[in-house]
């Protein structure tokens, strides 16, 4: 059966609307982690106002929001690369350093091994287990900071959920310092994670000048379509990344719009308040039906499906019936039966639950 990821992620509505004769809008999307509360209202609202401006060149230097970015994460300018996305960020990373063996903790983001390749690197990596919620061990992590000239870590990680203790942290980045190897830290789902357990390096990169922090303003506003993220690392190391950037690449209504969702304190305290009700909600009326879930910080779920029912089979199923899951059959580290849900609304989670147990009681795998 063939698989919807075939770009290797997921969201591809237009693949999905294809597949199973829908339109795009009609289709309730559980493969991107997504803010389920929208963009900010203000924000939408600047934006529509502001769309006289595409007449005019984004400012190259991204003052105007590396200036906002700055105050809000009380670091200096220069700690700090504004990108077209988390994902240009990393590529940069990989760009500016020329690492020819790059480490990776599988499972986790397709990116870090597709984009290490494409540039020509060498991929190495070490599999979490699942009873350790698929966190490697740290000698497994110290081994691959030995092995390689770069490692990408997910925290929290994707499809995964787990995140890094701030000890495990400190450890690593320590462990870089000694092997000379640069760590770069995915913390593009950290603003979902309750503010008690945001743990990041961000204010010790004077100490750790190896370590590179990749961010993304995608995922927590509702924004994916406008491509917004940024990098912290020490600033030699920010500087190696901007040359590397090609003019423009972040757009003008991305910058603006990044700005003002730097004021949206609030909307970020609500989504997190919204997430963890409504990710212990699923993974509730998941187990029900004898499933397994991994206890994730982020705004999704990893979900093992039993019996004969496959990720591939009910990707099929839920697609059939107008909502689009994520399979990680491709995962390193997974199964067939590893898939991920993003966390929504209870309306739609309602929905979402009534077609698993649809799809579970057909196929008899329900426990």
């Amino acid at each position: 059966m063939k698989l919807l990821e075939i770009y290797g992620h997921g969201g591809d509505l237009r693949t999905a609307a294809e597949r199973f004769g829908l339109d795009t809008d009609a289709i309730l999307d559980y493969s991107a982690n997504i803010n389920p509360l929208g963009p900010p209202q203000r924000v939408m609202e600047a934006l529509g106002q502001a769309l006289s401006a595409v007449i005019r060149y984004p400012d190259p230097a991204h003052r105007s929001f590396r200036q906002a970015l700055a105050e809000r994460l009380r670091l200096p300018e220069d700690f700090l690369l504004p990108a077209n996305g988390a994902a240009e960020a990393m590529a940069l990373a990989i760009l500016a350093l020329q690492p020819k063996k790059v480490g990776i903790a599988a499972p986790c983001f397709s990116e870090y091994g597709q984009l290490s390749e494409q540039f020509g690197a060498e991929v190495v990596a070490c599999v979490g287990d699942p009873e350790r919620d698929f966190k490697p061990g740290m000698e497994e992590l110290f081994s691959l900071l030995e092995k390689t000239e770069l490692v990408f870590i997910g925290s929290p990680n994707n499809p995964t959920g787990t995140l890094y203790e701030p000890g495990e942290l400190l450890q690593l980045a320590a462990h870089a310092n000694e092997t000379g190897t640069y760590l770069v830290v995915d913390e593009a789902f950290l603003d979902f994670v309750a503010e008690e357990k945001q743990y990041t390096l961000a204010d010790r990169l004077e100490e750790f000048p190896r370590v590179l922090l990749m961010r993304s303003m995608t995922k927590m506003f509702a924004i994916p379509g406008l491509r917004l993220g940024y990098a912290i690392a020490h600033p030699e190391l920010i500087r190696r990344l901007r040359e590397k950037q090609v003019s423009w690449s972040v757009n003008g209504l991305a910058l603006l719009a990044g700005e003002l969702c730097l004021r949206e304190a609030a909307y970020e305290e609500e989504t997190r308040r919204l997430v963890k009700t409504e990710r212990d909600f699923l993974m509730s009326g998941v187990e029900e039906l004898g499933w397994r879930t991994w206890p994730g910080e982020a705004n999704f779920l990893l979900v093992r499906s039993a019996g004969n029912l496959d990720a591939a089979t009910l990707q099929e199923e839920m697609g059939r019936r107008g909502i689009l899951i994520r399979s990680c059959a491709m995962y390193a580290g997974l199964t067939a039966h590893d898939f991920r849900i993003a966390v929504r609304s209870r309306s739609e989670n309602l929905r979402l639950l009534q077609a698993f147990r649809e799809v579970a009681g057909q196929r008899g795998t329900r426990a």
